[in-house]
């Protein structure tokens, strides 16, 4: 259970620092393919565009097979493949091998964090699976932090290859780590597994399903419009010195990581997924409209802001155990690998959103419309979602 526990926490953390290099070296790698100016923005709306489409399809794939040929393997199969396309990264010479590189890297990381929770919650007790999560998402969110400090030291380049040594290493472990007994229980059974499509074809598992999705849209929603596209607000905002993405992402999943220690300390204390859920949107909510009010503030100020939005945005642990609580073993690794990945695929709606409005009102009412929009679904979809802490998930979805 310790190593299980382990290989999932390391393996969140790699794919963290993944999928938050890119924002830290997004114009860092364009100017040097010879990017400048507008294209700093667009060709770093469409490489992560990219991503979160093969984050999509590969939330799918991983699912899926996570049901149907066991959790342990296509753990091992994700990882592997997000490893390798890291490590291509650090060599390409031109954006097309950008892209591709970005969209295999986000098939792999696609399947990670999911199928990883899934085997979590499923051989851990419930009165602690809360406490599995919170280890899982505490230790992943501070891949972020490392990966800011890596490129401190070292190019872009290199940064991507260090991704990919370190999901390569994370592969050794993965040998130690045993199946799922409830799966193992369903395997040899005459039962459906992993149908994707079953999502649709029942009107309350569909309500359920998307439901989840959008309660964890706030979150992707803070982190990929604000402070990814940081630089861009604090011209906006005038905010005196310069804001590089890289720090402000690292701030704000520095406040992220106590935000996920918290959220999933908490769901276990009050015995209560969905009411720690409610506090962290509500929290959020305020910290997204603090940070769009900034006016002609320092550069410390603004940094001490984003640390404070990623607080209530570390929700993200008790997130992906709801939506795996959700639903029963025989779709569960792919409810849990496809809601947090369809949340990352918000991006590609919520930045058409975003460059749309932004260009007749300017960033700030861009972001704000924006973000109204997702919180307002986010906090009616919660109403509508079952308290799932005391569930056991020993069950089938018919």
């Amino acid at each position: 259970m310790s190593v299980t526990l382990i290989v999932a926490a390391l393996g969140y953390f790699v794919d963290v620092y993944d999928l938050i290099l890119f924002g830290i070296v997004r114009v860092q790698s364009l100017k040097s393919l010879g990017y400048q100016g507008s294209q700093l923005l667009d060709y770093g709306v469409m490489l992560l565009d990219i991503q979160m489409a093969g984050m999509l399809l590969g939330g799918i794939l991983w699912g899926v097979l996570g049901d149907k040929k066991g959790r342990v393997r296509i753990l091992f199969a994700s990882i592997m493949l997000y490893s390798i396309a890291n490590f291509a990264n650090g060599f390409i010479q031109s954006i097309e091998g950008y892209a591709l590189c970005r969209f295999i890297a986000g098939v792999g990381l696609a399947g990670e964090l999911g199928v990883g929770v899934t085997l979590v919650l499923e051989i851990l007790p419930k009165d602690l699976r809360g406490y599995g999560t919170m280890i899982v998402a505490t230790v992943g969110v501070s891949g972020s932090v490392i990966a800011n400090l890596t490129t401190k030291f070292f190019d872009w380049r290199a940064s991507f290859i260090i991704g990919g040594v370190l999901g390569m290493v994370l592969l050794v472990l993965q040998f130690s780590v045993l199946e799922s007994g409830i799966f193992s229980q369903i395997a040899s059974k005459n039962v459906s597994r992993g149908n994707f499509f079953s999502f649709f074809t029942n009107f309350k598992r569909f309500s359920r399903y998307i439901k989840s999705v959008l309660i964890g849209a706030p979150i992707w929603f803070s982190l990929s419009i604000l402070i990814t596209f940081s630089p861009e607000f604090a011209k906006a905002l005038k905010i005196n010195g310069t804001i590089n993405a890289g720090d402000a992402i690292m701030y704000y999943y520095l406040g992220a990581t106590f935000g996920d220690f918290i959220s999933g300390f908490l769901s276990q204390y009050i015995k209560s997924r969905k009411k720690v859920v409610f506090y962290f949107i509500t929290g959020l909510t305020i910290m997204i409209f603090v940070y769009l009010i900034q006016y002609d503030i320092s550069s410390s100020t603004f940094y001490i802001i984003c640390a404070l939005t990623g607080l209530p945005a570390g929700y993200w642990a008790v997130f992906i155990t709801i939506s795996a609580e959700q639903f029963g073993t025989n779709l569960r690794a792919t409810a849990a690998s496809t809601i947090p990945n369809f949340v990352r695929g918000l991006v590609i709606p919520f930045t058409l959103l975003f460059q749309f409005f932004a260009g007749f009102t300017g960033v700030r009412i861009s972001g704000a419309i924006v973000a109204g929009v997702c919180l307002v679904f986010a906090f009616f979809s919660l109403n509508g979602l079952e308290e799932t802490y005391h569930k056991d998930l020993n069950y089938l979805e018919e």
